[in-house]
């Protein structure tokens, strides 16, 4: 029958459900529609292609697990998703990874005997990769590795951060570019975990010697989240044989981890010495120029429309790491979509409190003192100063009330801030402001706008 695929699908979206959480399966997989199966291929009608891509990176295992369970092992997945809505075409894009790598099957055949697939995801590349103070070093690292693999001073690479970071993304990005720039090379992208699964099952067929031949013949090995790692001994054994071969043989290794060599747990001295070999280096926590500049990057790629006012809001409270910034966006596509809302900044605070822990942003003095200076068009040094001009004491008493309101420092705080001003000095400001408020409508307006500026 035409629909039992559709049948099928929705007992797919049941064990879906069941292993994720509601946020997550709502926000990215019960839009999901099964148009089509044909010839071992399911085609499933997605809103975005940015879905897909996230999908492709946080999910794949897990969904292609579920199709392969219900559907069979010979399933091959496609998305479709619609790019023009007044005409209703549509792209359709192949799933860059399968659940289990192929290698993962069966021991490792040798590298002759080897139909290459390098498991890379081709989405993210060096040029999507955007810098920031807190990446500058990796992504200088990761340009100079590219052009001379195993030529430079960069080897092992070793990337260290915390969750959501950009490590996964730019081990891919350096792959992806000597694919194309070097594409007789061989290049492969494997996560510890399936390396670790690999060499126990080589291990039970008695194959371990064709699994060292195997990645002996890699040109460029990234392994994703090395910490899995720790406690492994055999596995360890193992891949410190292929590290030093392939070392010796001026082959590029990059490894990722969600912390440094240093404090790696359960993991021999040996391997903690060569991973120091090359750099280490860590990849932070983006700052707020970052995430906009990443926020700005993503929003035109995946043709949003957002405001100014809303992109700031975004990146001043999903300020952990890039995946809170991906999950906001894809979950703002989705609500407006389905409910044919434009995304103002009334739906961007709501989506963001339900995804990332918002936390009150503190106001610093130094923010202060600044917004007011810029807002009047007066120099620091003479709001800071002992003049008694009309102008800069109402720009100094402007930074006194805003502290005042908008922190918790004490009057003695305030008075050394602003010149160090005596706590009595401080008070009559105060209270000449406060004065001033009742009737001056032109300050109350200032003092309105500064606030609302300094508390986004």
């Amino acid at each position: 029958m035409t629909n039992d695929f559709r049948i099928l699908w929705q007992q797919c979206a049941v064990i879906l459900r069941d292993n994720l959480t509601p946020t997550v399966y709502n926000t990215w997989f019960a839009s999901l529609e099964a148009v089509s199966y044909a010839d071992d291929v399911l085609v499933l009608r997605v809103k975005s292609q940015y879905v897909v891509e996230y999908i492709e990176e946080n999910y794949i295992d897990l969904l292609s697990r579920v199709i392969w369970r219900v559907f069979g092992k010979d399933t091959r997945l496609e998305y479709r998703v619609l790019i023009d809505s007044t005409t209703g075409a549509a792209a359709t894009y192949p799933s860059e990874r399968r659940a289990v790598s192929p290698i993962a099957q069966s021991a490792p055949q040798s590298v002759a005997n080897y139909q290459w697939d390098t498991h890379l995801n081709s989405t993210y590349t060096l040029s999507s990769f955007i810098q920031g103070e807190s990446n500058r070093l990796a992504r200088t690292a990761a340009l100079a590795i590219a052009k001379e693999p195993g030529r430079t001073i960069f080897n092992p690479l070793f990337i260290y951060g915390g969750s959501g970071v950009g490590k996964t993304h730019l081990a891919n990005a350096i792959g992806n570019e000597i694919t194309t720039l070097m594409p007789s090379l061989r290049v492969l992208f494997i996560s510890a975990n399936t390396f670790k699964l690999q060499y126990q099952e080589a291990t039970q067929q008695n194959k371990v010697p064709e699994f060292l031949m195997f990645y002996q013949g890699v040109d460029v090995l990234i392994i994703d989240d090395i910490q899995f790692f720790s406690g492994l001994k055999g596995t360890q054994d193992t891949f410190f044989h292929i590290f030093n071969y392939l070392h010796q043989s001026r082959k590029q290794l990059i490894l990722t981890s969600d912390r440094s060599p240093l404090q790696l747990r359960d993991v021999e001295e040996r391997l903690l010495t060569r991973f120091k070999w090359g750099l280490a280096v860590e990849i932070q926590r983006p700052d707020f120029a970052l995430r906009k500049d990443i926020l700005i990057n993503k929003v035109h790629r995946d043709g949003l429309q957002l405001s100014d006012e809303v992109i700031d809001y975004i990146a001043r409270n999903a300020c952990d790491n890039i995946r809170d910034i991906e999950g906001v966006l894809a979950s703002l596509m989705v609500y407006s979509t389905l409910m044919n809302q434009e995304v103002d900044l009334h739906l961007a605070q709501k989506v963001v409190e339900r995804l990332v822990d918002v936390q009150p942003q503190e106001v610093r003095t130094e923010d202060v003192i600044g917004a007011v200076c810029e807002h009047v068009g007066l120099p620091e040094k003479a709001v800071l100063g002992q003049s008694r001009q009309k102008d800069v004491v109402r720009a100094r008493q402007m930074v006194v009330y805003l502290l005042k309101r908008l922190t918790n420092h004490s009057l003695t705080d305030i008075g050394s801030a602003v010149g160090n001003r005596s706590h009595a000095t401080v008070i009559h400001t105060l209270n000449t402001i406060s004065a001033q408020l009742t009737y001056d409508n032109v300050l109350k307006h200032d003092i309105e706008l500064l606030e609302r500026t300094l508390e986004k």
